[in-house]
């Protein structure tokens, strides 16, 4: 997203405060975003804004939440939450927002945590007309050098769910499956869960 395009949705700094440059943005300058029902995420100094979501959007996201929710709860194996929460990958973002997140029970925070620091266990990230290259590249190679042991991204367009996954002691992800409409997906970090790809999207 271009330097232009983002300044020109965000308010009139104040001139001995004016928005840094691309590259530039700190969590101080989060800080001062207003709260206006945008999503903003700094990765690597860059500021990211990603406008209201839409229906088919929310819906994957509240779907993948609800299932895994379910299992996670069963399981006594963590939590799941979902955007807005500021999660800070140190020295890599601060902050970014999944759409959906699990953290183990080992690492779950405690009551009243405003941010967590640190990779979530498995993050899921869902596409939008304008955050392919966000979720695709930016946010996999974030997730990816912090160490989220599981990223997961859904298509409502193409109606299926790519999954890589972290080997233990690797920095660099590997393809765990790209699973279609009609197939089962599974996941290495939530042993046992089994999903049928096709009710994570609308009919």
């Amino acid at each position: 997203m271009a330097l232009k395009s983002i300044t020109q949705k965000l308010p009139h700094a104040e001139v001995a405060h004016p928005w840094p440059e691309q590259g530039q943005w700190t969590y101080e300058d989060y800080l001062r975003l207003p709260d206006d029902g945008r999503r903003y995420e700094i990765i690597a100094g860059v500021l990211y804004v990603a406008n209201a979501p839409s229906y088919d959007h929310q819906y994957t996201v509240s779907t993948i939440s609800r299932l895994l929710g379910n299992f996670v709860v069963e399981n006594a194996s963590g939590v799941v939450i979902t955007a807005p929460f500021e999660v800070h990958l140190p020295g890599i973002a601060k902050p970014v927002q999944p759409d959906v997140l699990f953290i183990a029970a080992a690492r779950q925070p405690q009551p009243g945590t405003q941010i967590f620091s640190g990779a979530p266990d498995l993050v899921v990230e869902v596409l939008s007309p304008g955050s392919l290259r966000l979720d695709q590249h930016i946010k996999f190679g974030a997730y990816e050098q912090a160490g989220a042991r599981e990223y997961w991204i859904a298509d409502p367009k193409t109606r299926s769910v790519t999954i890589y996954t972290l080997p233990e002691g690797g920095q660099e992800y590997a393809l765990l499956g790209q699973f279609a409409a009609d197939e089962l997906l599974h996941s290495q970090v939530l042993v046992g869960l089994v999903v049928p790809v096709a009710s994570l999207f609308l009919v």
